[in-house]
C-alpha cells in the first residue's frame, strides 16, 4: 500500500501560519516578479481565479473582493516544507519525498481499520506540529494513491481506494488527462482513439499501450 500526502494549497497555507489574519480570506500567492499566480486559497478557487493567469488582468476583481495578493517568498516555503517531511518521517515509513509539498509513504498491509487510523493520525499530528494542513490518499499503487489523493481533497481529507468497485468508480470519474503523467500532449491522442477517462485507459491492452504510448 501507498499514501499520497499533499499539503493544501501549501504555499497559501505557508502564509497563514504566520499571518492568521489570511485564515478563512481569500489569498493569493504571485510568481518571483509578481506576474502570475501559483498558489490559490480555497476562497479564490471558488472565484474563478486560475492557476498561472496574469494577475495584471484581475486587479478590479481581486481589490472587489478584498483579496490579499502576496508576493512569493520561497524561502519560507523551503523551511516549512522540511518541517512537514520531518514529521513526516517521525512518524511513518519508507517515506519519498516527491516534491515540496508531497510524500509517498509505504505500507505494510494493515487492516482498513488499522490504515484509516493511521491515516488519521499523521493528518491531525501534521497539521498540530506545523500549521499546515494536508489530504492524504491511499491505494495499492502510487498512481491510483493520486487518483485517493484527489477525491480526499474534495471530501474530508482521508480518502482509500482498496475496493475494486471504488478503484472503478474512481477511474471512471477521472478524465484520462488528469492521469498522473498523461498531461495535454498524451490527452489528445488518446481522446482521438475514444479513450476519455483512466477507466477506459486502463481497459487498454499492453501491446495497445506499448504502440500508441511513449514508454520512459
Amino acid at each position: 500500500m501507498f499514501a499520497l500526502v499533499d499539503c493544501n494549497n501549501f504555499y497559501v497555507s505557508c502564509e497563514r501560519v504566520f499571518n492568521p489574519k489570511l485564515d478563512n480570506h481569500p489569498v493569493l500567492v504571485l510568481s518571483n516578479n509578481d506576474g502570475c499566480v501559483i498558489a490559490r486559497s480555497n476562497e479564490c478557487k471558488v472565484l474563478g481565479i486560475a492557476m498561472g493567469e496574469r494577475a495584471f488582468k484581475n486587479r478590479a476583481l481581486y481589490s472587489r473582493y478584498q483579496i490579499s495578493v502576496l508576493s512569493s517568498n520561497f524561502a519560507l516555503y523551503g523551511d516549512m516544507s522540511q518541517r512537514v517531511m520531518s514529521v513526516l518521517a517521525q512518524h511513518s515509513h519508507a517515506l519519498e519525498v516527491y516534491s515540496i509539498d508531497e510524500a509517498f509513504i509505504g505500507f505494510s498491509s494493515p487492516s482498513d481499520e488499522e490504515l484509516l487510523s493511521n491515516l488519521n493520525y499523521l493528518k491531525n499530528i501534521v497539521e498540530r506540529w506545523t500549521g499546515i494542513p494536508v489530504s492524504i490518499g491511499a491505494a495499492p499503487t502510487k498512481t491510483l494513491a493520486k487518483v485517493a489523493n484527489r477525491i480526499a481533497k474534495c471530501n474530508t481529507g482521508i480518502k482509500i481506494l482498496i475496493n475494486p468497485l471504488d478503484i472503478n468508480h474512481a477511474l471512471q470519474e477521472l478524465m484520462v488527462k488528469d492521469v498522473w503523467g498523461v498531461g495535454r500532449r498524451l490527452e489528445k491522442m488518446l481522446n482521438s482513439h475514444g479513450i476519455q477517462t483512466a477507466l477506459d485507459l486502463r481497459e487498454q491492452t499492453t501491446g495497445w499501450i506499448q504502440e500508441y504510448m511513449t514508454i520512459v
